[in-house]
């Protein structure tokens, strides 16, 4: 049943018509780059938290007043707390308020240190024994269509490990399809489904070569996961090349019924750069062929392991 609890038509128009509120529009924003960062169409997003999406519409303009329930709707379809869509979960305890102080200012590789070494202490990296164990599970990120199969395959191949693709392991967790996992048990069951397969491949496969669905790092604690454990690839194109090779595939899942895929498709990469750039290593694909990609990662993952023994 449709939610209702925004503002009325009447009052959302009369509100387009003033000055927005800085923090709706804030608000707004979040709400974009989450569901960027998922990858989720707003028709998608709507369903999930079921809400319309002239709402949702309104809500990411920054339109209009929204009621607190509609947003822990929207939080549960993105399967994050609501602090995180509305505001800074660094505020809800003394211990984070103190974290928080320290982190504050930081750069970007003092920061990265720090979550190395929290994932030291919470996880258990692989890293801390110089990297060896982490090389022997490669996994390559990326979003649709950069490469990570084919890529992925022929690496394999290359330095003598199996091939392991996240998506047939989420299926063969779940009992069914991706598309089944999303129409039946939506988003939320389907990122804990990914997390799941994860952390069985990782106990099932030593040493393997794995292919990440592209939205993987939108869930931070699977993303912490796999930096853990496994030596990360960002597979990068351009946007050009990713749609070129959707298409070739066939396969129009997430832009169906869009007019302005490529808008979206780059909006979604730069939404998720961030986090792919968090990967060991960097493979371009794009104006490159196949083999030449294969051979520059081959030739790094033994250098790195060579590195690794000394």
């Amino acid at each position: 049943m449709e939610n209702k609890t925004l503002d009325s038509t009447a009052a959302v128009a009369a509100g387009a018509g003033a000055d927005r509120d800085p923090y709706l529009i804030s608000l707004g924003e979040n709400v974009r780059r989450l569901r960027a960062r998922r990858g989720m169409t707003r028709k998608e997003l709507a369903r999930a938290a079921s809400v319309s999406e002239r709402h949702l519409a309104n809500l990411e303009r920054g339109i209009g007043n929204v009621s607190i329930l509609v947003l822990l709707q929207i939080a549960q379809a993105f399967n994050c707390v609501l602090a995180e869509l509305v505001g800074d979960i660094t505020t809800s305890s003394p211990e984070w308020l103190l974290i928080r102080e320290l982190l504050q200012n930081r750069t970007e590789k003092e920061l990265q240190a720090a979550r190395e070494t929290l994932s030291n202490l919470f996880v258990g990296n692989a890293a801390a024994n110089g990297g060896r164990n982490k090389l022997r599970q490669i996994a390559l990120i990326g979003l649709r269509g950069a490469g990570k199969s084919s890529l992925g395959r022929l690496l394999a191949a290359e330095i003598g490990y199996p091939f392991v693709e996240l998506s047939s392991e989420i299926e063969r967790v779940a009992g069914c399809g991706i598309l089944e996992i999303h129409s039946l048990y939506g988003p939320t069951a389907y990122r804990r489904y990914e997390r799941r397969a994860l952390e069985e491949a990782l106990q099932l496969y030593p040493e393997m070569v794995l292919a990440t669905p592209g939205g993987l790092v939108s869930e931070p604690a699977t993303m912490n996961v796999m930096l853990a454990h496994c030596y990360t690839v960002w597979v990068r194109a351009t946007p050009e090349d990713h749609m070129a090779r959707v298409m070739a595939q066939g396969d129009f899942r997430p832009m169906a019924g869009n007019n302005e895929a490529m808008a979206d498709l780059k909006r979604i990469l730069a939404s998720r750069e961030a986090f792919y750039s968090k990967a060991d290593y960097v493979c371009s694909t794009s104006e490159r062929s196949l083999a030449e990609c294969v051979d520059e990662l081959s030739a790094h993952i033994r250098q790195a392991a060579e590195l690794s023994y000394g």
